[in-house]
């Protein structure tokens, strides 16, 4: 019989020889022999007295055996949603919920590692094993370990229901996007949309046997729609098309409405805070969090919203108001603010995204991507040449070294397709933690984006905002990989708290602002002419062009989520109306169709990690705002800043509290003023 390939305990996995029917004997097994494991882990500590080694070492053996298992998965389950895939997780999530829930309401486990934990300075533990224990046991009791047993069983009874509940609702959302598509034949209807959208529009209509070109919902092709098609009909069908996703409006399947959905998961995690002694979610939320409680989420929200929407609302008269003189536009439509946006910042600074696209070939812009980590870091990222199998032809697979030691591994995978979530991610293949042996465990990230691949023997073209995309996810990806901890829950992300989990890869953006970066991650595709210098100028001009509109777009996004999960009781549909109207008044500069239902797919907070945390953006933007701050003072590439930034944050991971890192680098605690001069909020002060 051949061996499960998922079950392979050293090598990386063998995607080529993975299949649909070894999910679940995979998930079965470790999961199987984790809980016989758990058993033996705790007879252990019978009559004993608790060591990290007899404890702690051998959990994070059973946490990592599991992980390898799922997180492949998961990962295949999101780039590769065949229907054999869907349904095999589909069977072994709920089955993974219970064997997290049992964990975390084990009370023999929960007292051997308060045990372990009262013993911290006799046992001289490090500060990162200190604190491993102290989010455990506060992990433990938001598991609902000190329930009674009829509570208990509720809770978890509520954990499964929801992880049912947003998977549906992810899965909702992606068919919703693949399912829809329009076909057109006369190419006039396409005037003004750039040549590489048609490209790829063109090859999606031969890739189903038709002729003409289909347009469809990825993002490459909607926002190459939305932001440059003259037709205002046609950007209507597809901004109508987007925001009714998974909803009851709109043309798509009545069955893909996610609004049934919503209500549940925002009433059993109300009911679960509730059960845990909570007023409500954002509670639960934020007792995980830097911010430490929602009343300072609101506050932090409602300052940057009376901060912001003034200047929103006097970017939006000035549109209006170039809509009218520039195209007779009287009625300014939401799908006519990206089109006719893009047409008052080619009037404003004679630039455009399209403009820009040729000087950003993916191939260059990856080579000045790896430089500029390389510059900061003293890493080397080169090509794997030692079989990193991968699950489709286009994804690559690299390796990082220093000084010739091979430090992380990672895999690229760019481009949309079918079967692909949409979106942009950064998730866990391998985590580094030193082995029972003594080696240590090699980390390895999944980089996840969606760009349009290049067509007719050209390569991929980005957009500046796909470039900033990039730079985002490689952010997280650094924090993952360059993780110098020991222990599993303390490596890389694991064990950070969500709202400053956003500082490396907010930190990198700032990196595609830059003119000595720039130069190394722009060159004309065909010519390898650098990007010139008015056009850099202009570029750089354009930066905060409408910045005040988009950060009112994001502080929307956060308080209608903050809000739903603030909501006691049992959430109805017409209060998850109330709340997003109730936020939108607050928030919109221009009326929102009443058809409008982005919460349907709102997938950060209804099928991933950010319910009552989409605010992490900004919170963390203030963060990386400020840090980069540093490196403006002394020099983007100065090696000296980012080794510091490379030693006290990068490095720890979750491995210490988040603030302290802060303010061991910066010497203080996080100030806004950086982020609001990043966003032109606030000018500079006379010297």
């Amino acid at each position: 019989m051949t061996a499960n390939p998922l079950l392979d305990p050293v090598t990386l996995p063998r995607f080529k020889a993975i299949t649909a029917v070894d999910i679940e004997p995979a998930v079965s097994s470790v999961l199987s022999d984790n809980r016989r494991q758990l058993r033996a882990i705790l007879a252990v500590q019978e009559g004993s007295l608790p060591t990290w080694e007899t404890l702690m070492a051998p959990l994070d053996e059973l946490e990592d055996r599991l992980s390898k298992v799922w997180s492949t998965v998961s990962h295949l389950n999101a780039v590769n949603n065949t229907p054999q895939i869907r349904e095999a997780y589909e069977k072994c999530q709920p089955r993974i919920t219970e064997y997290y829930t049992e964990m975390g309401q084990n009370r023999e486990l929960f007292e051997a590692i308060g045990r372990l934990a009262a013993r911290t300075n006799e046992l001289q533990l490090d500060p990162s094993q200190r604190k491993i224990l102290k989010d455990y046991l506060l992990e433990f009791r938001l598991a609902g370990v000190d329930l009674p047993a009829e509570k208990k069983a509720r809770f978890a009874e509520l954990e499964s229901t929801l992880s049912s509940l947003s998977n549906r609702f992810s899965n909702n959302v992606l068919d919703a996007t693949m399912n829809w598509s329009s076909l057109v034949s006369d190419e006039a209807r396409l005037a003004g949309v750039p040549e590489i959208t048609r490209q790829g529009a063109a090859e999606a209509a031969r890739r189903k046997g038709l002729e003409g070109w289909l347009l469809t919902l990825d993002l490459p092709c909607y926002m190459g729609v939305m932001t440059n098609a003259d037709n205002r009909e046609l950007r209507q069908e597809l901004y109508t098309a987007y925001v009714t996703r998974a909803s009851d409006q709109g043309p798509h399947d009545a069955g893909l409405d996610n609004r049934e959905l919503i209500t549940r998961i925002l009433t059993s995690r109300g009911e679960l805070a509730q059960l845990l002694g909570y007023r409500h979610y954002a509670d639960v939320s934020t007792a995980r969090k830097m911010a430490g409680s929602a009343e300072r989420v609101n506050a932090f929200l409602q300052e940057l919203t009376d901060l912001a929407v003034p200047a929103a609302q006097q970017e939006y008269q000035r549109l209006s108001e170039f809509a009218k003189e520039a195209y007779g536009i009287t009625d300014l439509k939401a799908w006519d603010i990206s089109y006719c946006s893009e047409k008052l910042r080619q009037q404003n600074y004679a630039v455009s995204q399209e403009e820009l696209r040729p000087y950003f070939p993916l191939p260059r812009v990856r080579e000045g991507l790896f430089e500029v980590a390389s510059r900061l870091y003293g890493i080397s990222i080169t090509p794997d040449t030692g079989g990193m199998e991968t699950w489709d032809e286009s994804v690559s697979a690299w390796n990082i070294h220093r000084d010739g030691t091979l430090l992380a591994r990672f895999y690229l995978d760019l481009f949309t397709r079918e079967g692909k979530r949409g979106g942009a991610w950064m998730a866990e293949c391998r985590s580094r933690r030193k082995l029972a042996d003594g080696s240590v465990q090699t980390p390895v990230a999944y980089l996840v984006c969606n760009f349009a691949a290049g067509t007719g023997g050209n390569p991929s073209l980005l957009t500046h905002n796909e470039v900033t995309t990039l730079f985002h996810e490689f952010g997280h990806g650094l924090h993952h990989m360059l993780t110098r901890e020991s222990h599993l829950r303390s490596s890389g992300i694991n064990g950070v708290a969500w709202d400053a989990v956003e500082l490396p890869s907010q930190l990198m953006e700032n990196w595609c602002w830059d003119p000595q970066a720039i130069a190394l991650i722009s060159s004309h595709y065909q010519s390898g002419e650098a990007l010139p210098d008015a056009l850099l100028t202009k570029m750089l001009a354009a930066r905060n062009f409408q910045a005040a509109m988009a950060t009112v777009r994001q502080l929307e996004f956060a308080l209608i989520d903050f809000r739903f999960h603030q909501v006691v009781g049992e959430v109805e549909e017409a209060k998850v109306f109330e709340v997003v109207r109730s936020v939108q008044a607050l928030t919109s500069v221009y009326p929102v169709p009443e058809f409008n239902r982005f919460q349907n797919s709102f997938s950060h907070i209804f099928a991933g990690g950010y319910a009552a945390g989409y605010y992490s953006y900004k919170w963390a933007e203030v963060l990386s705002a400020d840090v980069f701050s540093a490196f403006s003072a002394s020099g983007i590439f100065n090696p000296e800043t980012g080794g510091r930034f490379l030693e006290l944050i990068l490095s720890r991971g979750g491995g210490a509290d988040p603030l302290e890192l802060f303010k061991d680098f910066m010497g203080r605690e996080p100030q806004i003023e950086a982020l609001l001069l990043q966003d032109g909020l606030m000018r500079p002060k006379a010297a």
